[in-house]
């Protein structure tokens, strides 16, 4: 499983696509997958986000996610932020068209 985030990232979150729908998902505290960020279990350390990774493991095995990595996050302000530009753009979903999927709620664009 891959991981895109730099040597010594402190705190990270686990993410994976749906394979249903193809949609980015988050792992939860409470084994569960969320499409929001904001609902992501964070684990500090390089054991915990190990933990995090190895539970990922029977969705994988049950066909509803594919190829789950860690990426490095920090909490700021009570919330989750992705440190990294890609993350960042693949929390809020395609970029070729602005009126559909996350990014269109967010701004209020429809199509």
């Amino acid at each position: 499983m891959a991981q895109h985030m730099r040597k010594g990232a402190k705190e990270q979150a686990l993410t994976a696509n749906r394979l249903i729908d193809g949609v980015v998902v988050y792992l939860k505290a409470d084994g569960t997958l969320s499409e929001s960020l904001q609902d992501a279990e964070v684990a500090e350390g390089k054991e915990a986000a190990e933990a995090l990774l190895a539970r990922a493991t029977p969705f994988v095995e049950n066909n509803e996610i594919i190829e789950p990595y860690l990426f490095e996050v920090e909490k700021a302000d009570g919330a989750i932020r992705a440190v990294s530009v890609r993350e960042t753009i693949r929390q809020a979903g395609p970029t070729v068209r602005l009126d559909l999927g996350k990014q269109a709620e967010l701004s209020g664009v429809h199509g």
